[in-house]
């Protein structure tokens, strides 16, 4: 594999000139819209039930009961990720990454929109929150098919020599979700009442999720599936047994890809949820003030993401990646000091340096998390490693922070909650590996020439 690959005509690769392959640039616009609205569907969820979820499906006299019992179906939405992660993952790697992508998108949508027509608890009864922990657990199962694929769309037609900045696409998802669902929680909170907005405002911003889903709908389906897939395909190379395989023989690639998403699922989530519960119900702050910091936060993340995925290809990927987890366990100590001063421009200083501190472990990620697998079972290893990752870092990150702040009635085991899970995220890198290029390279090459094997072309299958 040291020596570079050669199509049948004896003409030898060139590895070192641009990948520009046709759709390279819609794919990226694909993998970041409809990451995107996905997410919106999801974030719209995760700010809803710091705000809303409380008093419409969860009344009770102690109000911090009632967002233990809303962060609990928070955590539903993880726990069912490895769900889809498994399904849908495999899936990836047997039967494409873009028929996993539509598929994902229809069934998050259609859970938002379902839970934007949902009676109450004054309504229904117990029925209306035991429908909406249903509903939670299909958008899990959506998102946890929808990363991996997302994430391959775009680094798969890219530069594997600047996968950092081609795989943050989907990277930008997130906050771009959490900008459109804070953005318009925020202005419904500003033009309605407090009655009205808890009395239907917020179904508002959950049904608008019909449109912004046909939007992804129709830019995904106008795509092809990803050179390295098709490769694969007509060399008729998909796992017959993905999930087996990856266990079987990358282990510790899945393991080390699981552990580096522990630290920024944590860190996200104190600063774009718990901020959301600590900075309203603890320190007075008005809603409006604490959704306007995080829409603030995310927009700045829309350009670090991509802009940190780019920092990775220059200098080591893990470097930068570990020395961003290090800033962010310390920023949360800080954090809290600056969030107790009760002053507007410094709350959203504090999350914008806080969602920095995660840019540039989330920018990286999508990459170092590719890079771990073998092109044939990318999408099966690179999904389970996301939800694997999401159950054990942000499914329960909300809930602890919230039952630490009860139990002790100060923010510092909070601080130091986070500071673990980046200990875990570093222990990840540390067992992951560096880039290897001609992997993708030797695909290509396969893809140019004729189906013969791989052994014909003279390319190894790794191992």
């Amino acid at each position: 594999m040291g020596n570079a690959p050669t199509t049948t005509s004896g003409t030898a690769a060139q590895p070192d000139a641009p990948i520009r392959p046709k759709g390279l640039y819609k794919a990226f616009a694909a993998s970041l819209t409809g990451t995107a609205l996905e997410w919106y569907d999801f974030a719209v969820y995760s700010a809803a039930a710091a705000v809303v979820f409380p008093i419409i499906f969860f009344p009770s006299s102690d109000p911090l009961t009632g967002t233990i019992l809303a962060f609990s179906t928070y955590a539903v939405g993880y726990i069912s990720r490895p769900i889809g992660g498994i399904i849908f993952g495999r899936l990836g790697d047997r039967i494409g990454r873009k028929k996993v992508l539509v598929t994902t998108l229809m069934i998050i949508g259609v859970a938002t929109v379902l839970i934007g027509l949902l009676p109450g608890y004054a309504s229904i009864g117990i029925v209306a929150p035991i429908i909406l922990v249903l509903l939670r657990f299909a958008q899990g199962v959506g998102v946890g098919g929808e990363w991996g694929g997302a994430v391959l769309l775009s680094s798969e037609y890219g530069d594997p020599k600047r996968r950092g900045f081609w795989a943050s696409a989907a990277q930008v998802g997130p906050p771009a979700g959490n900008l459109l669902a804070n953005g318009a929680l925020a202005i419904l909170t500003l033009m309605l009442s407090e009655e009205q907005f808890l009395s239907f405002g917020w179904r508002i911003a959950f049904l608008m999720s019909a449109v912004l889903v046909g939007f992804g709908l129709w830019i995904r389906l106008k795509l092809e599936d990803t050179p390295i897939f098709k490769a694969i395909e007509a060399h008729g190379e998909q796992p017959s047994a993905p999930i087996r395989e990856v266990f079987s023989k990358e282990l510790r690639p899945l393991v080390a890809a699981t552990l580096c998403r522990v630290g920024p699922d944590v860190v996200y989530a104190l600063f774009t949820v718990f901020t959301l519960t600590y900075g309203i119900q603890v320190l007075g702050y008005q809603r409006s003030q604490v959704l306007t910091a995080v829409l603030i936060g995310s927009a700045f993340q829309l350009f670090m993401i991509p802009l940190a995925g780019a920092v990775s290809d220059r200098f080591n990927r893990r470097l930068v990646y570990g020395t961003a987890a290090v800033l962010g366990a310390v920023w949360a100590f800080v954090f809290f000091v600056v969030l107790g001063g009760k002053n507007e421009p410094m709350l959203i200083i504090g999350i914008v340096l806080g969602l920095m501190t995660h840019s540039f472990m989330y920018g990286p990620q999508a990459a170092f998390i590719v890079e771990q697998f073998s092109p044939r079972l990318r999408s099966t290893g690179s999904s389970l490693a996301y939800t694997f990752a999401g159950v054990i870092g942000g499914a329960v990150a909300p809930l602890m922070f919230t039952l630490l702040l009860s139990q002790f009635g100060t923010w510092i085991p909070v601080a130091i909650y986070v500071a673990v899970a980046v200990a875990v995220t570093l222990v990840g890198l540390a067992l992951g590996r560096n880039p290897n290029t001609t992997e993708d390279e030797e695909y290509r090459v396969m893809l140019d020439g004729p189906a013969t094997s791989r052994e014909d072309a003279g390319v190894a299958v790794k191992g």
